[in-house]
């Protein structure tokens, strides 16, 4: 039976704040400031954490981007998406609360079930998905869920015997009491090399949360599969595995299992951020780059209306980096954890706005559209999944 955590108190920001509050995710805009008034992009700086291991191959300055063909279309507000290892693509979709299983050859898609307890609101819902480490095994799936009253960790089992439509087994609760909002819900959720159960939290609006070493909102979680605090986790017996984020949207890791995570800035600037264990990365006292040497500063930082950045993928020496408001997939090439050059864009408009990039083996990612999410302007045959070529 898996171990249920034991709840941590919500305290969820009242509503005239949600109503006020900047939120670059998925609002389209900034709380009351023009995209003319933000300053622009910045070059890298020195100050991001350094790397683990000494001189390292950099990818080129200049890389490319190639849509190779479009995998699937008509996907209702998909927002996580887990390779299966013998073929096969699960995709979650937030609004309908359900999974399906893309033929990743011809696009046909199969409804493996709707997840129970699923609150969709705001930028709540069922969010991101991913496979045990020991699926071969036990054919778990992990999923991240807004329901009425928090945000939660699941896993059900996948078993394709079944008819479709019933091939996914009742949840169990694997980690409960994160908080929840309107906004900020976080979602992103990994296995690592380490087969510890990485979380991305939003601080739902609160932004006391964020610096609180003793609320799961505003952080990164390490957890065990059973949803216990992972040994060796830089606080005792506690899932905080770094803190002071906003609303942390992408968790991905480089070839030597170092951690990146994208965030959300509100009015000014939006982060890729190299993770160490017990770190703190500023927010709400920073935004972006700061001069306190108590805060991490981002590998690079946008201005909320080129990125608003979601899911991020490691691939070719770089990570990519999928943009919401930005429409647009960022090109992040790295020295360790320094980005080795500016970053490139690609895609600038061509496909909307874009939720999600996975490492698809090799040269290829897989990146999905988020237009019928109620935020974009979908077209016909949105929202669909984009094989890529990248360098």
């Amino acid at each position: 039976m898996i171990v249920q955590r034991r709840a941590v108190p919500a305290l969820l920001a009242a509503a005239a704040l949600l109503l006020t509050a900047g939120c670059s995710s998925d609002s389209g805009g900034s709380s009351g400031k023009q995209a003319s008034t933000t300053p622009s992009r910045t070059a890298p700086g020195s100050s991001a954490p350094p790397g683990r291991a000494a001189a390292e191959e950099t990818p080129p300055a200049q890389g490319s981007v190639k849509v190779v063909r479009t995998v699937a279309e008509g996907l209702d507000s998909p927002w996580g998406l887990a390779p299966l290892p013998g073929g096969g693509l699960l995709v979650s979709s937030r609004d309908e609360a359900t999974i399906v299983r893309v033929d990743e050859k011809t696009g046909k898609k199969t409804e493996l079930g709707e997840v129970p307890g699923v609150s969709a609101a705001g930028e709540g819902g069922l969010l991101g998905i991913a496979l045990s480490p020991d699926y071969a095994s036990d054919h778990m799936v992990y999923a991240y869920f807004t329901s009425a009253s928090d945000n939660r960790v699941v896993r059900m089992i996948y078993d394709e015997r079944k008819p479709a439509g019933e091939r996914l087994g009742a949840p169990d609760t694997v980690y409960k009491g994160i908080p929840k909002g309107f906004i900020h819900n976080g979602g992103r959720i990994g296995f690592g090399p380490d087969k510890m159960l990485y979380v991305g939290t939003g601080e739902s609006g609160d932004t006391g949360l964020s610096q609180d070493k003793d609320s799961v909102g505003g952080k990164i979680l390490r957890l065990t599969p059973e949803g216990e605090p992972a040994p060796g986790n830089p606080f005792p017996d506690s899932p905080v595995y770094s803190y002071g984020h906003r609303n942390v949207q992408g968790l991905a890791w480089d070839t030597r299992q170092r951690l990146f995570a994208s965030e959300f800035g509100q009015d000014t600037w939006d982060e890729l951020n190299a993770i160490e264990p017990g770190g703190n990365y500023g927010w709400p006292e920073a935004e972006g780059r700061s001069g306190d040497k108590g805060f991490h500063n981002p590998v690079d930082q946008w201005t909320t209306a080129e990125a608003s950045p979601s899911g991020i993928a490691y691939a070719e020496g770089s990570v990519w980096m999928a943009g919401l408001r930005g429409k647009r997939l960022w090109r992040i090439p790295l020295n360790g954890t320094k980005a080795s050059a500016e970053p490139q864009a690609f895609l600038e408009g061509e496909y909307g706005r874009l939720r999600t990039v996975v490492a698809a083996g090799g040269d290829r990612l897989w990146l999905v559209t988020s237009n019928t999410d109620g935020r974009g302007g979908p077209k016909a045959g949105d929202d669909r999944i984009l094989e890529l070529r990248v360098t």
